[in-house]
């Protein structure tokens, strides 16, 4: 599989390609500080899923039939909470 990082993620990428992943990141491509439509755009002509912490481009993702995965902070959150409370049960 083949996905595109978006800016906030772009130091995952060694995460990914260790899992078997195909990378690019949006600053990679030329897409440093571009518009969101701009990202998901290249990500679908690419044929990437954009992996992303913005709604809009979450969004714009879905109006447009691109494959997203949208990380949002209360998914982080809930992540986040699971992991303290496995690791320092009281």
């Amino acid at each position: 599989m083949r996905i595109l990082l978006d800016e906030m993620y772009a130091g995952l990428k060694e995460y990914f390609e260790t899992l078997g992943y195909e990378v690019l990141t949006a600053q990679e491509v030329g897409l440093k500080a571009a518009k969101d439509r701009k990202v998901v755009e290249y990500a679908g002509k690419h044929q990437l899923i954009l992996i992303t912490q913005d709604q809009k481009p979450a969004e714009l993702a879905e109006l447009l039939g691109v494959k997203y995965v949208f990380i949002s902070n209360l998914m982080i959150a809930k992540l986040a909470d699971q992991k303290i409370k496995e690791t320092y049960k009281e």
